[in-house]
């Protein structure tokens, strides 16, 4: 799938999240079920405005966090569920269009344009799911997931 990659500036999104680490072939089971924790949590204590999943990486040790979008930040955490927020500033940005297993080769687009282009990565990246259809039951190939690299600007 060929990617559109652009530089865009975004601000910080507060965020309700769960901390965990794992290793590549663990992030199909621990990304899921730790935003199944978060949405369990954030709907048991009634939070509204909560929105898309998300799952941010620190590290090539794969220090993550995982949760949901929130219109504005909580103010206390429920158990291991806490506030946290997406780093503001420019971002390398693509769109992926397909099944999560497919995932890779957007980073991989962005990390290779980045390089061509003399953008430094500045750390994290993250992915932000889209609102689960129906529809992507029967057909993953039309599943949306934005990916987004910050860089020194």
């Amino acid at each position: 799938m060929p990617y559109d990659i652009r530089l865009e500036h975004v601000a910080s999104l507060p965020l309700a999240v769960v901390r965990r680490r794992a290793k590549l072939e663990e992030l199909p089971a621990v990304v899921p079920a730790a935003c199944g924790a978060v949405w369990n949590a954030l709907k048991t204590n009634q939070v509204s405005g909560a929105g898309r999943h998300i799952a941010l990486y620190f590290d090539d040790e794969i220090n993550l966090e995982v949760g949901n979008e929130l219109n504005t930040p909580i103010t206390a955490g429920f158990g291991e569920v806490i506030a946290s927020a997406t780093p503001a500033g420019t971002v390398a940005t693509t769109t992926h269009v397909g099944p999560y297993q497919l995932l890779k080769h957007a980073h991989i687009a962005i990390r290779e344009w980045c390089a061509s282009n003399g953008h430094a990565l500045a750390g994290p990246n993250w992915e932000i799911y889209g609102h689960w259809r129906d529809e992507w039951n029967n057909d993953p190939s039309k599943i949306v997931t934005d990916v987004f690299y910050l860089i020194d600007s």
